[in-house]
């Protein structure tokens, strides 16, 4: 989205939301929660099909108000409960599995490319540590992470693209598969609790469907995201290999919108916007400090220590492989509403560097 100087807000036709640029009036929206509520955070962009909400419908489905979506007064206590596996102390202490899954696979990557195959470096490294990582937090075992990693996708498009009603369909099976797993996980914290996610969840006396509701978003934004960001560092990294991390979250961070809904009449900067107002708020790339790409107040990334950190692990890692690369094509992208990153990154080795890896 282009920047439109002197104007705070602007209706976008095709979007249907009222663009917020400005760094300062976005930060000026994330602090009022109460008047820019996070009412329509996690709701389907794209209108959701009688056919797919049949298939939600099927396994119970529900996303009630809990983290991002939730201005009430119980989202403290779940969201200090959350916090707990996201402490600085055991985010620090994850460091040195973050790293040794990622040189592992940068190893592997670097095999492979010096065998003369061609590497896609989402795959091959990017995809799979934030996942582990993040599971690992939060206590979860006996994970199937490809399947996580599928889920994660399908439910983003489902969320904040603009599937067809056939493609929502297929998307629809994606995420009921996915719930279904959460309601089976959430009966069994009940049976016998633990001291993970799920039991922790249900001891604060939630019901089902928030215990899913929080198991839903938490494990897609504690690692897709997150997957998507070190792409994002790998692909500039190549353009330009003074990239930093602070760099790609200021300009082109993997979570580059979010959404708000006014819930009264308000002004923003000079422009009247009615109660029930869409609002489309621009995260990065607009010359705003890059700790917004992780929004303000309290709704703030929980995970955004972890992200930090992650990120800046798989670039320390891979940075030699970097060096001596160079893309095959131009990327293909993941381009929804709220999340932009490389969907591949398929390279092969300079034939100068050939001999170091």
């Amino acid at each position: 989205m282009v920047r439109v100087t002197g104007c705070p807000a602007r209706y976008d036709d095709q979007l249907g939301y009222w663009i917020v640029d400005d760094p300062v009036l976005a930060r000026e929206v994330l602090l009022d929660p109460q008047t820019f509520r996070p009412d329509n955070a996690v709701l389907a962009h794209t209108p959701l099909s009688v056919k797919a909400l049949r298939v939600l419908s099927g396994v119970g489905f529900a996303l009630p108000p809990t983290l991002a979506n939730n201005a009430g007064e119980s989202h403290r206590p779940i969201r200090a409960a959350v916090a707990r596996f996201f402490s600085p102390a055991r985010v620090a202490a994850a460091e040195p599995l973050t790293r040794e899954l990622n040189a592992a696979r940068v190893t592997a990557a670097s095999k492979a490319l010096a065998d003369g195959h061609e590497v896609d470096l989402v795959q091959a490294i990017a995809a799979e540590p934030p996942a582990l990582v993040v599971l690992h937090l939060l206590g979860l075992t006996n994970v199937d992470v490809p399947a996580l990693k599928a889920w994660s996708l399908d439910s983003l498009e489902l969320f904040w693209g603009w599937p067809d009603e056939d493609r929502q369909l297929e998307l629809a099976h994606s995420a009921a598969e996915f719930y279904a797993w959460l309601r089976a996980r959430t009966t069994a914290a009940r049976k016998a609790p633990g001291d993970d996610l799920f039991g922790v969840l249900v001891g604060l006396g939630l019901t089902d469907e928030e215990v899913c509701a929080v198991g839903y978003f938490l494990l897609i934004a504690g690692q897709e995201t997150t997957t998507q960001l070190i792409s994002t560092a790998f692909q500039r990294y190549l353009d330009d290999p003074g990239t930093t991390v602070e760099q790609v979250l200021q300009e082109a961070s993997s979570v580059p919108t979010w959404r708000r809904v006014t819930a009264h009449r308000t002004t923003l900067g000079t422009t009247d916007l009615p109660a029930g107002t869409p609002v489309l708020l621009g995260l990065t790339g607009h010359g705003g400090p890059a700790d917004l790409a992780f929004g303000l107040g309290i709704h703030r990334c929980l995970g955004a220590g972890l992200a930090r950190l992650e990120t800046q692990v798989a670039l320390d890692c891979a940075r030699r492989l970097l060096t001596g690369v160079r893309l095959l094509e131009p990327p293909p992208m993941i381009d929804l509403l709220s999340f932009r990153a490389p969907k591949r990154l398929m390279v092969t080795s300079r034939p100068q560097a050939a001999g170091r890896h």
